[in-house]
């Protein structure tokens, strides 16, 4: 999956998410991925239930596009740090 297609699809799906996406390092693979999302919709909850709510923006491209995730989750105080 192009990663220009992820973000848009994550920031389509999370309140004002700033989603910015990569491959991680030494990764060659297209369906390996390195994801931050920006977000005040992670405020006050638990890195857990980030990523729960990054993987529901992702829905079924989870188990047919992507393999794996290097997720960063951040509200927008957190990325200002």
């Amino acid at each position: 999956m192009d990663p220009e297609d992820v973000a848009a699809l994550v920031e389509s799906e999370l309140p004002d998410a700033e989603a910015t996406v990569g491959r991680p390092r030494g990764v060659e693979d297209d369906d390996h991925l390195a994801l931050e999302v920006v977000s005040p919709a992670f405020e006050g909850e638990s890195v857990l239930d980030r990523h729960e709510l990054v993987y529901d923006a992702l829905g079924e491209h989870m188990t047919t596009d992507i393999h794996a995730v290097e997720l960063t989750t951040q509200t927008p105080e957190e990325a200002e740090e």
